[in-house]
């Protein structure tokens, strides 16, 4: 007999998984102990179950996966063959589906960008930034920045100058972080003709300008800013150049467009809870987890902490028999890197009207700096 770790560990399904299986009635264990409660399987049951695992990752409906396993080590085998192709099918003739959107997905992209009449980046942006509030606000956001070579554009952060405003912004799909700071134009860049307007200025003076510097070149950056003289950030075409004291660096920008993250953080008003950070933190790392399965949006191999919130106004971090439908799966170690980039001891967590609705951490203190994680699915 397999305990359930033993028999997650061979078959390739979670803990969580083989709970949720057993109560839909899918993979029920051969014996539970009446006093515990403990599952324990058969040897003939990791068969099943790893067959399970490889139906769960190829998208088959629950309702088929029953009768997939009620038919695998029967004397006819026709059934399940059926099954095997029709889902195949319907696989197959969804990826055509796919494909013929994305292709016309692709045509509008096309049409929008119109390659024949667009021109080159003539854009300059001087800005004079305190090298504090810099660096905090480059430390507010870096965890997010994505790794995906496949979305490149991810791979940096957002300088977005609107103004007197700067946000600075990252996101890797799963999580966002959103840094505001007050930017000055730099008065060496005014005209010399003008000084009024040099000792005037409030802010870049031109259009809005978005630049994404990718994250090797943020690293650099940040390592300039120690002291408390301002710093000078500067773009020029294609350049991006950080100047702090008498240190410089520069390179080159990202060609890609960030997305639209004023869309993403446009969120209906949540419930918020004030929480104590190192309490919550302890609670994340000694309560119970979840083990995110293949197929789960996100990065696989996840541990999943459950947030749940009393009528008191208390988060906990619960196990799987305390859920409900209002609770929370967030990534553990996302959640953690959060609450170490705000550097606050007392957060805001915000929930939103439903538990698929991002989970905002926000600073009491800073409305304008705040971080988005995409909450995980728990119905396994």
């Amino acid at each position: 007999m397999r305990s359930i770790g033993e028999m997650a560990r061979d078959s390739g399904l979670g803990v969580s998984a083989l709970r949720f299986y057993d109560r839909a009635g899918v993979l029920v264990p051969a014996r539970v102990d009446p006093a515990s409660g403990y599952r324990w399987y058969a040897p003939e049951q990791l068969d099943e179950a790893r067959v399970l695992a490889r139906l769960r990752r190829a998208g088959m409906p629950l309702a088929d996966i029953r009768l997939v396993l009620a038919g695998w080590s029967g004397a006819d085998p026709a059934l399940v063959r059926r099954l095997l192709q029709a889902h195949l099918r319907r696989l197959e003739a969804g990826l055509t589906e796919a494909r013929s959107e994305f292709s016309t997905l692709r045509a509008l992209l096309d049409h929008r960008e119109n390659p024949m009449t667009a021109s080159p980046r003539t854009d300059t942006v001087r800005l004079s930034l305190g090298s504090t509030e810099l660096a905090g606000a480059i430390d507010a956001v870096r965890f997010a920045v994505g790794k995906d070579p496949e979305l490149p554009m991810l791979g940096g952060v957002l300088f977005d100058v609107d103004g007197d405003t700067l946000h600075v912004v990252a996101t890797d799909r799963y999580r966002m972080a959103v840094a505001r700071m007050a930017s000055g134009s730099d008065p060496a860049s005014a005209s010399a003709s003008d000084p009024a307007s040099a000792s005037a200025s409030a802010g870049h003076g031109g259009p809005r300008e978005q630049v994404v510097v990718p994250a090797p070149l943020v690293d650099a950056m940040r390592a300039l800013l120690g002291g408390d003289e301002p710093a000078g950030f500067a773009v020029e075409t294609d350049r991006v150049t950080l100047e702090a004291g008498e240190r410089q660096v520069s390179g080159q920008r990202l060609a890609h467009d960030f997305p639209d993250y004023r869309r993403l953080v446009q969120l209906p008003a949540g419930r918020r809870v004030v929480v104590d950070v190192p309490a919550l933190r302890e609670a994340l790392e000694t309560g119970p987890v979840r083990t995110a399965e293949a197929g789960e949006p996100g990065p696989s191999a996840r541990d999943v902490s459950v947030l749940a919130t009393t009528d008191d106004g208390t988060v906990t971090v619960v196990g799987d028999g305390d859920a409900d439908g209002n609770s929370v799966g967030v990534d553990r170690g996302f959640l953690l890197d959060a609450l170490a980039a705000a550097d606050r001891d007392r957060l805001v967590l915000e929930f939103g009207a439903a538990p698929t609705a991002p989970l905002a951490i926000r600073r009491t203190d800073d409305e304008g700096t705040f971080s988005l994680l995409m909450p995980v699915r728990l119905d396994h």
